[in-house]
């Protein structure tokens, strides 16, 4: 019995690796917005995206949160913002950056307040 539980906890492993390589066939072109980025999921996720090719547009509502993301993920996938969602100007604000970076390529354009 417990070389069929070894068995299957290694391939679980196996596959949870393979899983996690997957990308899409171009991922330089995809851009990923996350909120929340200062700590926790969020920060775990830009992380993560940004590792993958993404290139991840992350909002932190610190500047001090922002510069410590930008300083953990390496590579150049990974921009930054200050957004307080409580806050209507700083969504605007947030919401302009998030265009420019993007340009023409992104799914919001032309949704209200998005341009």
């Amino acid at each position: 019995m417990f070389p069929y539980l070894l068995l299957l906890a290694l391939l679980w492993a196996l596959l949870w690796l393979l899983r996690d390589r997957r990308t899409l066939p171009s991922v330089r072109d995809k851009h990923v917005f996350i909120t929340g980025c200062d700590s926790g999921f969020g920060r775990l996720l830009a992380r993560r995206l940004a590792r993958q090719g993404y290139r991840v547009l992350a909002a932190c509502l610190t500047p001090q949160g922002a510069e410590s993301l930008r300083g953990d993920t390496p590579g150049g996938h990974l921009r930054t913002v200050l957004l307080d969602v409580t806050r209507s100007d700083s969504i605007r604000r947030a919401a302009e950056w998030v265009h420019r970076e993007v340009g023409d390529k992104g799914e919001g354009r032309g949704e209200k307040g998005l341009g």
